[in-house]
């Protein structure tokens, strides 16, 4: 397979579906690598202990996301270095807006599952992308990989929601929050 990506002033040249492929395959591991210092910082911030506990299970959920994508990087015979996701960077800037909040503890968990969910659904919509991409290049193995990620990526997103509203026996974190707020006014 040739590889042509050179960096112009115009940008980054892709001469092939595969280059582009692999080009994001390498954006979601820089955003995985991210996400894996991130998350022990948002564990600790969090104060409800079923937030806490997400952002703990999700920590090891990201790790084998990664060793997923080694998998798939060790099959095209690639390296997975040379690309830094700078939008995960940039979630992950306004997530540390969320870190540093103080006052209400409950909307400071609601201020990081809003975080959360951004990452969330960029991760989704990457995985979603490269997913079709390896359907279409004929990479049987990585796209079954990278659907098993996508939809524990959806999962995670729905517990989160999950946390935030609530469910029907119990009231959520963004419930409590305004709850809280409306007894200060």
């Amino acid at each position: 397979m040739t590889r042509t990506k050179t960096s112009n002033s115009m940008g980054t040249q892709i001469s092939s579906m595969e280059d582009l492929f692999v080009d994001q395959l390498r954006d979601l591991y820089s955003a995985e690598d991210q996400i894996i210092q991130a998350l022990p910082q948002m564990a600790q911030a969090a104060s409800s202990s079923e937030l806490k506990t997400a952002f703990q299970q999700h920590l090891e959920q990201t790790r084998t996301h990664k060793q997923r994508l080694d998998r798939i990087f060790s099959t095209l015979n690639m390296s997975s270095s040379g690309q830094k996701c700078e939008g995960m960077e940039g979630l992950l800037k306004e997530g540390q807006e969320a870190l540093q909040l103080s006052g209400d503890s409950l909307v400071k968990d609601a201020a990081l599952i809003a975080a959360a969910q951004r990452v969330e659904h960029y991760e989704m919509a990457g995985y979603g992308t490269v997913r079709t991409f390896a359907d279409q290049l004929g990479h049987s193995d990585a796209k079954d990989l990278l659907q098993q990620t996508l939809n524990e990526e959806g999962e995670t997103d729905k517990k989160l929601t999950a946390l935030a509203e609530g469910g029907m026996f119990k009231t959520g974190i963004n419930e409590k929050a305004s709850m809280n707020a409306g007894k200060r006014s």
